[in-house]
């Protein structure tokens, strides 16, 4: 843990950036906003930087950005006879400055840059990585975190975020800048002037949209469709390209959001804006009041993640990302086949989905990738980027159901029926919050509890294997045998129950909370529901969380 009060005397000092300033001197005599201030710094790794917008070298401000920056800068200098960086940002509160600042300290380097001139979508810089043969990408956004958040997010050269080794490498390149010493930077204007710095044109934007209307399954089924959307970017990137895809595949009856449509970082209607959860589909709820749609769609801050509504016998019901990625799966293997497109061994990929993509691409079997998509709302077809993306998404979640409403059928009827044929499965997430630097060490205690002792038992159902992404072990529990973990070390456990019911546990890589994830099968929905709720308060008070 820093000296923190002696960092604090320090940035007082050295720190005259005038909101950094300000911040300093309104926290003096604040102990505890000091301490949580500065107690650590923000943690460099694959998914960058992200914290609280303030003063400190445990908040995002133009220093930590600076620094970052500085060491990324040093780390591809040392690998790139020539390096270079795409850089775009998001609606929130200091992404554009933050997004300049970063590329005057590259320019200051010798990086050369090129910058999105308003704000984009992630996925659009992850893509923009690989066709501009960038050494790397940076994308200022928090994602969907609250407003006070912003974060720093890194690619490599092939378009998907950095891996582990590289992130190190940065981290340890980060970690020998002094924050106010070492920090080279070129006027923006003069970076301009000596080509160093490039902004990109509205044209450069044509190629993405075409390589991702090129991933419709079925471009029949939104012709003449008389399906109904109202649509919420939550006040972030998404409003101008997911409203031009669903256009351009011929959805005419899209309704924005009004309170929502335009970029707004404190996101005065949506203090989460996460489509994971119900309220952030309240403006859209009231909306529909007054004007009835098939489907209700929102797209996170930084448009790689898409959650949807569905009406459904006069009511709206959200679906989990899971339940989504089950309708894409089905929808885009049936079609496929159907159209005798379909390779002879297709991939669905369900993690590290851009490493997956990259080695198919490398092994030359790039035509195998229909899907990638995780339970947190993110998905991708196709090959253009490498990572989530919900422009894409939503255009094919759009496409669906533009097809089944031509049969007949919402969404969730033709969920009910992949249940009848499959099985019913219960996907649900709990978030429980620990703010500031105490928070960090009860969510440490609580793992390393969960660590020394797993549980045999939950909900009444006996676990038969427990698997420790942090220690590289999965436990066999019923034969007593131990088998090392191949994937990427995390700091997650997954219990698994003996009739595969699985609930994991992990901290949330982005903010003072702690996840536990329950996927449960039933006979009905109502069946794993109750089971659920079982597992939900047996691992409550296994955790010692206070409810």
């Amino acid at each position: 843990m820093n000296d923190y009060n002696a960092l604090y005397a320090l940035w007082k000092e050295k720190a005259t950036e005038p909101e950094v300033a300000a911040g300093l001197q309104a926290m003096e005599g604040n102990e505890e906003e000091i301490k949580d201030s500065f107690w650590t710094d923000l943690t460099f790794g694959t998914g960058g930087l992200r914290g609280v917008l303030g003063a400190g070298t445990n908040r995002m401000n133009v220093y930590t950005v600076g620094k970052a920056t500085q060491g990324l800068a040093n780390y591809l200098n040392a690998h790139f006879s020539a390096p270079s960086v795409v850089i775009g940002y998001d609606s929130r509160i200091n992404s554009d400055r933050f997004a300049h600042f970063a590329a005057e300290v590259l320019a200051g380097n010798g990086v050369k840059v090129y910058l999105f001139p308003e704000l984009m979508p992630t996925p659009v810089v992850a893509w923009a990585v690989r066709e501009l043969r960038c050494s790397s990408g940076i994308i200022i956004t928090a994602s969907h975190n609250p407003s006070k958040y912003n974060g720093y997010k890194c690619y490599d050269s092939r378009g998907y975020q950095m891996t582990d080794a590289a992130a190190t490498e940065t981290l340890d390149f980060i970690n020998a800048c002094d924050i106010f010493a070492d920090v080279h930077r070129l006027a923006f204007a003069e970076g301009e002037r000596l080509g160093i710095i490039k902004l990109l044109n509205d044209n450069f934007l044509n190629k993405f949209f075409s390589l991702v209307k090129a991933c419709t399954v079925n471009p029949e089924a939104t012709k003449d469709s008389d399906l109904s959307v109202i649509y919420t970017p939550l006040n972030g990137t998404g409003n101008k390209p997911v409203r031009r895809i669903l256009r351009e595949i011929g959805l005419t009856d899209v309704t924005v959001v009004p309170s929502q449509e335009n970029p707004d970082g404190h996101f005065p209607t949506c203090p989460y804006p996460n489509p994971e959860i119900r309220e952030a589909f309240g403006e859209a709820l009231k909306l529909s009041e007054t004007k009835k749609a098939d489907l209700l769609l929102a797209t996170d801050p930084d448009c790689d993640r898409v959650g949807i509504a569905v009406l459904h016998e006069g009511e709206y019901q959200l679906l989990t990302g899971n339940e989504v990625g089950c309708l894409l799966t089905d929808y885009i293997l049936s079609q496929r086949k159907a159209a005798g497109t379909l390779p002879e061994k297709p991939v669905i990929v369900k993690k590290y989905i851009g490493e997956k993509m990259v080695e198919l691409e490398q092994a030359g079997e790039a035509e195998r990738f229909l899907l990638g998509f995780e339970e947190s709302y993110g998905y991708l077809s196709g090959m253009h980027a490498k990572d989530k993306d919900a422009v894409n998404a939503s255009m094919l979640i759009c496409e669906m159901a533009a097809y089944y409403k031509k049969q007949g059928k919402d969404l969730v009827t033709v969920l009910q029926g992949i249940y009848e044929r499959f099985g019913c499965w219960k996907n649900s997430l709990f978030n429980f919050y620990f703010e500031g630097a105490d928070g960090m060490a009860k969510m440490a205690a609580m793992m390393d509890a969960l660590r020394e002792k797993y549980p045999t038992e939950l909900g009444g159902k006996k676990i038969v294997r427990v698997t420790d992404y942090k220690t590289r072990k999965e436990l066999d529990l019923v034969a007593g045998t131990e088998t090392p973990v191949t994937l990427p070390q995390s700091n997650v456990i997954v219990l698994q129950a003996e009739n595969k019911d699985k609930i994991v546990v992990r901290p949330a890589g982005t903010e003072p909370k702690i996840k536990i994830y329950t996927m449960v099968q039933g006979k009905c929905m109502n069946c794993a529901g109750r089971q659920t709720e079982s597992y939900r308060k047996e691992m409550t008070r296994l955790l010692g969380i206070e409810e």
